[in-house]
């Protein structure tokens, strides 16, 4: 792995402190001097139904803006359609060696070589949100493994922001 530049991580710090949050953060992570409010539900009262009936929320009061859901989208079927595909796959080619007397294969190996696909897939679902750029403009790379860093530090940070709030 390549190392870090010295002055780079320092330089990130600054430019984490300085850059334009993203639509879908939490409130305490956004400018303090944002005129914008979080939207009120909006209620409406009926004579054969007097208790107030909060809006449908649409998709784009959800946060994620549709470009970057697409790009996550596209991540989770690479990164989890792949080993989930492999996983299916090792049943057909375990019949076809053990139906072809190729050599003895017990059932448990198959179980857990299936097992492991599968796992892998669950884990490419994780890795195929958090691989992806959440910034609009911004494509990323093809493997992800920066925005992975990027990403992950932000929603460990959430956690724990969220950790502090409950401790209160």
């Amino acid at each position: 792995m390549p190392s870090t530049p010295p002055g780079e991580s320092s330089k990130r710090a600054s430019d984490d402190s300085t850059r334009k949050p993203m639509p879908f953060e939490p409130a305490s992570r956004q400018s303090v001097g944002s005129n914008k409010s979080a939207p009120k539900p909006v209620t409406t009262k009926s004579a054969s139904n007097p208790r107030p009936r909060a809006s449908r929320t649409t998709r784009a009061d959800s946060g994620i803006p549709e470009v970057v859901s697409r790009r996550m989208l596209q991540r989770m079927a690479l990164f989890s359609g792949i080993p989930s595909a492999l996983g299916m796959s090792t049943f057909g080619i375990s019949y076809w060696v053990v139906s072809q007397d190729i050599f003895p294969l017990p059932t448990y190996a198959v179980l857990l070589v299936s097992l492991g696909w599968f796992g892998l897939g669950v884990i490419g679902l994780t890795y195929g949100v958090l691989s992806a750029s959440w910034e609009e403009d911004s494509l990323g790379s093809k493997i992800g493994l920066e925005e992975f860093k990027v990403n992950w530090g932000r929603m460990t940070e959430a956690w724990q922001k969220n950790g502090d709030r409950k401790a209160e």
